[in-house]
């Protein structure tokens, strides 16, 4: 029998939540000791490789066109040891390219006299300055971008994640996919294709380098801090069979795609995909079956992109456990520190409709059966907070086998200090 909950951590703290032990865990063990406060000699330390801006073309089969880069950042625990740490690979979604400031500014005022010159019926500037949009588009949306215009580091952005992912024990990867955000206009239908096909790529090479050591990644990282070589010994040390994936909006399709009952039998020999977390994923296609990965999708309130239904059009037939979270208040661009307003990035924003009310913003469900009301908003470090919490909880429980993480998962205890009511679970164990 399937097991369906519904709760909000409201619920859970006035003691009104059922727990429910789904057949796929083993029974929930008590909670765990909380991880040690990080010292000197364990801390988490950052890398970085890059391989070229266009050096992935995704298979000719798929009729994507386009290249991308093969580049990513790397978080790992100081002290690798002898262990076998699992993997988690992270993808970020569609967003500009070049931090190109001039551009941007130029584009900004651009767009405000073009909708001033529609409202006033001046077609002809309103045509000269879509003129000027257009323009200024094609330089934030280049790559390779111009020479003496840095990339915006979207991969960067979830640093914040990684860096605790990695304290936990977790080697981290989160990839560029810059050139595919440049390249991927009219090409929906294969956009997550190819996607999924860039995960796959690194993770061919990752498997390489943690079996042998040799392969595309030999010497090719170095350290963020200092550019030197790094020497840490990736050989044995990264569990290939342990893997996570994480992606955000067109990244989260991304994912999707990736574990996809479909896209199982193109995973890399000997690489085990056991969760996915889609953060505000996007979808064209996601009534496609994902019934064998148990994942987790997180969205927002607030959120003006039309975020996939993946729960939904899954719960019926999944055979894993999968979960959604409803962040009241939440919206798209907080989970990347590159997208947000406080980062000062070259096209940074928050994208929430604001509400009629001080510190509100609009809601945007989809659909006629929620009408847009004010919704209190949650600020960044809150929003990131709330997703530490599930994402790192999420890949300890599929990960690291730590059953203690479930109650948490489920909504059946809260995670201490979120605002109560903030979040709303659904659950389903599957069959």
């Amino acid at each position: 029998m399937k097991i369906t909950a519904r709760l909000t951590v409201l619920a859970c703290a006035l003691g009104l939540c059922v727990p429910a032990v789904p057949s796929y865990a083993a029974p929930i063990a008590p909670p765990g000791p909380r991880p040690a406060a990080p010292t000197a000699a364990d801390t988490v330390r950052t890398a970085r490789y890059d391989l070229g801006d266009q050096a992935f073309q995704p298979p000719a089969s798929l009729g994507y066109v386009g290249r991308a880069e093969l580049a990513a950042d790397v978080y790992y625990p100081a002290r690798l040891g002898t262990g076998r740490h699992p993997l988690v690979v992270m993808q970020h979604g569609h967003w500009d390219t070049c931090a190109d400031a001039a551009a941007a500014a130029e584009n900004a005022a651009a767009l405000k006299a073009r909708d001033r010159a529609l409202e006033q019926g001046d077609e002809a500037e309103a045509a000269r300055q879509q003129a000027i949009i257009e323009r200024t588009s094609a330089r934030l949306w280049a790559w390779p971008c111009a020479h003496g215009t840095a990339p915006i580091p979207s991969s960067a952005g979830y640093d914040y994640l990684a860096r605790e992912l990695a304290r936990r024990g977790f080697v981290v990867v989160s990839v560029g996919t810059n050139g595919i955000n440049a390249t991927d206009s009219g090409q929906a239908d294969t956009v997550y294709q190819a996607r999924a096909a860039l995960l796959d790529r690194h993770l061919r090479m990752w498997q390489t380098l943690a079996r042998s050591g040799t392969g595309p990644l030999r010497g090719a990282l170095t350290d963020t801090r200092t550019g030197a070589p790094v020497a840490a010994g990736f050989r044995g040390t990264v569990d290939m069979g342990r893997v996570g994936l994480l992606g955000h909006s067109m990244g989260g399709g991304g994912v999707m795609q990736e574990v996809a009952d479909s896209s199982r039998a193109t995973w890399p020999a000997g690489v085990g995909i056991k969760a996915a977390f889609a953060l505000a994923p996007t979808g064209t296609w996601d009534e496609q079956p994902v019934t064998r990965t148990p994942f987790a999708v997180m969205w927002g309130t607030c959120d003006q992109v039309n975020s996939g239904l993946y729960f939904e059009h899954n719960r019926a037939a999944n055979r894993a456990p999968i979960f959604d979270y409803t962040l009241t208040g939440g919206n798209h661009n907080f989970y990347n520190r590159q997208w947000s307003p406080s980062g000062g990035q070259v096209a940074s924003r928050d994208d929430a409709l604001p509400g009629t009310a001080p510190g509100t913003c609009q809601s945007q469900y989809a659909g006629t059966d929620h009408p847009q009301q004010d919704q209190p908003r949650l600020a960044e470090r809150a929003q990131r907070q709330i997703t530490v919490n599930r994402v790192t909880a999420f890949f300890e429980r599929f990960l690291q086998d730590r059953t203690d993480r479930h109650p948490l998962l489920t909504g059946e205890r809260p995670f201490p200090g979120e605002p109560a009511s903030t979040v709303t679970t659904e659950y389903d164990a599957g069959r």
